[in-house]
């Protein structure tokens, strides 16, 4: 564990947290312009940026999910490509392929590599479970190790690279759902919900008009980069680590300190990513705030988005008609 020496504390670190805090209310001001509601999406979507994570999102259609990503990759500068997953979708149309062509003077033959969609910034692979493990598998490399390997040659992806899959909860024929090992790859799974008659309303008159918001950019990819890693020199108090750890071992049914709900409702907790997931997520919770510590109320503030996709319920759960939520939320009042 790094001592508070070792974490933010040189003059240049404190000026680029204070500029992640600016630019954190200029990027939250500028999508509150063409994004109503949401506030929680927006907030655990930076967190998961700057914490150098991947996030799924599960919503229903016309919540504006494209909308988010693209406008955010204005901001911050940053090249966005969309991937929509159909049942047959290729690898290859993600990670892109080689093509034979010919030189018109030589007339050689030569193989040519085709970069995909995937050679971006910031993808939004939308309604990633309509897609063969086969092909979402090529989207989990890139994914884990920021690199796609395809005829035989492995090819770096550009950073920073931030992925945010979507999946619609309510249409389940032609779907292929994610793993539970899938699953825990993903740094955060946000829930988006139906917005509130006043915002509905906010939304009609706003979107049926010809007004069209002008975004400006707020950071760059370079700053972006520089920022990911002064999240992770962040100092994490050892309350803070045992929390977290304590949060992700509690959901296990098997573990000697869990909780009779537990024990009765699941069937698999969640692994040490759970952990990991908790205290980089607090990091950069408590650097968007303009903190320079983590406290404990940042690893709580995360335990829903963290867990909600890693604990694997039974059928006494789901005969009860308990959710991941619900199941955390109980967690977190035994606290």
């Amino acid at each position: 564990m790094k001592t508070p020496s070792e974490g933010v504390g040189t003059g240049q670190d404190l000026r680029m947290a204070e500029k992640l805090k600016a630019a954190r209310d200029e990027v939250v001001a500028q999508l509150g312009s063409i994004i109503v509601g949401q506030e929680h999406v927006v907030s655990e979507l930076l967190i998961t940026l700057f914490a150098r994570g991947h996030c799924l999102i599960q919503g229903v259609p016309g919540l504006a999910k494209t909308l988010l990503v693209s406008s955010l990759s204005k901001i911050l500068d940053l090249e966005f490509s969309r991937i929509q997953f159909t049942p047959d979708l290729m690898p290859s149309d993600i990670t892109g392929s080689e093509i034979l062509q010919e030189d018109p003077q030589t007339r050689q033959r030569f193989f040519r590599f085709m970069p995909g969609p995937v050679f971006a910034n910031m993808i939004l692979a939308d309604e990633i479970n309509r897609t063969p493990p086969k092909t979402q598998s090529a989207l989990l490399q890139a994914m884990q190790e920021y690199q796609v390997t395809c005829a035989g040659q492995t090819r770096p992806l550009p950073l920073p690279f931030f992925v945010m899959a979507t999946q619609n909860p309510i249409e389940q024929e032609g779907t292929y759902p994610l793993p539970e090992a899938q699953l825990d790859r993903f740094f955060l799974q946000i829930a988006m919900t139906y917005p509130s008659q006043a915002e509905e309303e906010r939304i009609v008159a706003e979107t049926t008009g010809s007004r069209d918001a002008a975004l400006k950019k707020v950071l760059d990819g370079k700053e972006v980069l520089a920022l990911q890693d002064l999240v992770r020199r962040v100092p994490v108090p050892e309350s803070a680590v045992r929390l977290a750890v304590n949060l992700a071992r509690w959901t296990r049914p098997l573990e000697p300190q869990a909780r009779e709900f537990v024990k009765r409702w699941v069937s698999w907790g969640a692994g040490p990513r759970a952990g990991q997931a908790l205290v980089v997520g607090a990091k950069a919770r408590a650097l968007l705030a303009g903190r320079l510590a983590v406290a404990e109320d940042d690893v709580l503030a995360l335990a829903k988005p963290v867990l909600r996709h890693r604990v694997v319920l039974n059928f006494q759960a789901e005969a009860e008609g308990i959710k991941p939520d619900d199941l955390v939320a109980k967690l977190l009042d035994t606290v």
